[in-house]
């Protein structure tokens, strides 16, 4: 009888074991997400930025074109990820519906009442900025 049951401690630290190892493997293979919201908030300010400070359809064309880069390139780093974090959706989607809310606001007043306005321009950008920013630092302390 003694016999099976050190047969099962071992069994249960060899488990434990595995589970401490998944559990390194996913903290470590989900840093990249930090990044990705840090990345997509420096774009969405640099957007902003773009369209609001630089006339006629070159800052819209330069915005875009930043923006469009940038989204494409963290698509496919994201995609090639081995490990997502539980809850990655629910993040995700509230980083893309707060920063196109932000974006929408800041770009719709800005383009209406504040043409060329680096006073407004420039706090609208950092604000668009913010959901990617503060995301990522969260992120990072998980």
């Amino acid at each position: 009888m003694a016999e099976y049951a050190s047969k099962d401690a071992m069994a249960a630290v060899a488990a434990l074991a595995r589970a401490q190892e998944l559990r390194s493997t996913v903290r470590d293979g989900t840093k990249w997400y930090a990044w990705y919201q840090v990345i997509f908030g420096v774009a969405a300010a640099g957007m902003v930025l773009s369209i609001g400070l630089i006339g006629g359809p070159y800052g819209v064309a330069i915005g875009c074109g930043i923006w469009i880069t940038v989204i494409t390139g963290l698509s496919v780093y994201a995609a090639r990820q081995r490990v997502a974090r539980l809850g990655f959706q629910r993040r995700h989607a509230s980083l893309i519906i707060a920063g196109g809310l932000l974006y929408g606001g800041v770009l719709s007043a800005g383009l209406i009442w504040f043409p060329g306005v680096v006073a407004w321009w420039v706090p609208g950008a950092l604000l668009v900025a913010l959901p990617g920013l503060i995301g990522g630092y969260l992120e990072a302390r998980r």
